[in-house]
């Protein structure tokens, strides 16, 4: 996808390394090194300094293909989620400026938002995040490098400062934690000059347009084949009919084939319909690539070591454990193959692998049932993993929230499905909610679904009224009815 826009250690050193100083014991330098400042490896290092292990975190950001660069904490707080979410509610606040005025509000003159302002308020959040994750840390005893890590053995860590000197640590165990990338269409021309990167794919596509057209910016959102792949397309539809409803703009079936720069500065971008074969363009100020991410492995030497990593990924290789081929090698979040790109699942990963190394705990990771949040207005929630050939009870509803009456605001795309099992007491599968909050609703839920929850269940808890999670315990319209699952009256 591709959104358019206009509108306090002492060092030695031994030849042409810098060692840390230390007794020479025969041990290593650290019980554990990780290697990537993320929320996961940040929680998985202090969850072992915390149980007594001797660790070290390596972080470096190399900068982008615009020369960013960024802080301690990973892509979640720096270029992802944290900076997401706060503009996404500067959009909801734009919405309710406008719902403002229909319960009362008197409000003079033009209400405009100014970019600066907000992007400025952001990163300085966003640094404060840096911080104190350094803080932290310091107070947990852990050592924080600003080094880019390589591997050189199983036990054995090159870093690599900016300035360009070497230094080299050792560990019993070693944890790669460094998350991936965002990539640029290579085969598209001026596709690197020109255009700038997202976090993810395309459901950051799908955020960053809308808390784009939610503070007035002229958006367009450019789709090759669907919108939201991998998720429940029933859902998907409805998230894209609500973007449309509020002034996104939709290129269905279309592949950019080239970008120029305009003497006036803009940007002509190129692209080829699909299904008509026909070509058209067209000029925007700003030019948002959101085509995936790549893992950040090529430049740990896992080649030369022999660690395993899909080919067709780039991805390691990873056991239940987060074991990769390599002994005292583990690997988790973003680059492990097969593993959700989910910041909460790398943290309760990293923290479950840390009792692990240290000998405290055997409990494995839990990827089944991972609840997945988007922040577009308003916000959707996916969380099912079924087998296709599973024909499974699905109860759905259309609802209205409360505060959209006043407003007289479209709710026409508020909509919950609850999938369970056909027979006994029906446990529920999974949970999809697309309204106001949705994020809020369903952690709740996912607990309950994590405890095996069932549709009786759901049927005998008591509503906290006037909410909208309450329309989840009052669902009982099935699809197989055929009835009319649109909520009428409190």
């Amino acid at each position: 996808m591709a959104a358019l826009c206009r509108g306090s250690h002492r060092w030695k050193k031994i030849n042409s390394f810098h060692v840390l100083k230390r007794k020479l014991t025969g041990k290593h330098d650290y019980d554990l090194v990780v290697i990537g400042g993320g929320s996961g490896g940040l929680a998985c290092s202090k969850e072992a300094a915390q149980l007594g292990q001797k660790v070290a975190v390596l972080d470096y950001v190399d900068p982008s293909a615009k020369g960013t660069k960024w802080g301690l904490g990973g892509t979640c707080v720096n270029v992802g989620c944290i900076p997401k979410k706060l503009m996404h509610q500067a959009a909801l606040l734009g919405t309710a400026v406008k719902d403002a005025q229909r319960y009362g509000w008197q409000i003079s003159g033009t209400v405009s938002h100014d970019w600066a302002t907000m992007a400025e308020a952001v990163q300085n959040y966003v640094k404060s995040l840096n911080w104190g994750h350094r803080v932290q840390l310091q107070d947990k005893k852990v050592t924080y490098l600003n080094l880019k890590g390589t591997l050189v053995d199983k036990h054995t860590i090159r870093g690599l400062s900016k300035a360009g000197k070497e230094t080299i640590l050792t560990a019993k165990n070693i944890v790669l934690a460094t998350g991936g990338r965002p990539k640029y269409p290579s085969n598209v021309p001026g596709a690197l000059e020109h255009g700038i990167t997202t976090c993810s794919h395309s459901d950051v596509a799908l955020e960053c347009a809308g808390f784009l057209t939610g503070i007035g910016l002229d958006t367009t959102v450019m789709v090759r084949t669907i919108a939201l792949r991998g998720f429940d397309q029933q859902m998907a539809g409805l998230v894209t009919d609500h973007l449309e409803s509020y002034g996104t703009r939709f290129e269905w079936k279309s592949v950019p084939t080239r970008v120029e720069k305009l003497s006036s500065g803009a940007l002509k971008v190129t692209w080829t319909n699909t299904q008509t074969g026909c070509e058209h363009s067209d000029t925007f100020d700003s030019l948002l690539w959101a085509v995936g991410r790549a893992p950040e492995t090529k430049a740990l030497g896992l080649d030369k070591l022999g660690v395993q990593i899909s080919k067709e990924t780039g991805k390691i290789i990873v056991g239940p454990d987060e074991s990769s081929s390599l002994p005292n090698i583990y690997a988790f979040g973003d680059i492990g193959e097969g593993r959700p790109e989910l910041t909460p699942t790398a943290i309760k990963a990293g923290r479950l692998l840390a009792h692990r190394l240290a000998g405290r705990s055997s409990e494995l990771m839990n990827y089944d049932n991972v609840r997945h949040s988007g922040s577009r207005p308003p916000r959707v929630i996916h969380s099912l993993h079924l087998s296709t050939a599973y024909i499974p009870a699905v109860y759905h509803a259309f609802y209205k929230p409360l505060e959209f009456t006043v407003a007289q605001r479209d709710s026409s795309q508020c909509y919950i499905k609850v999938i369970c099992e056909r027979a006994g007491h029906q446990k529920i599968l999974g949970l999809h909610f697309l309204g106001p909050n949705a994020g809020e609703v369903l952690q709740g839920f996912s607990l309950a679904l994590q405890c095996g929850a069932t549709y009786r269940q759901l049927m005998q808890t008591v509503g906290i009224h006037p909410t909208s999670a309450e329309e989840l315990v009052k669902i009982n319209i099935t699809k197989r009815s055929g009835l009319d699952p649109t909520v009428t009256g409190c």
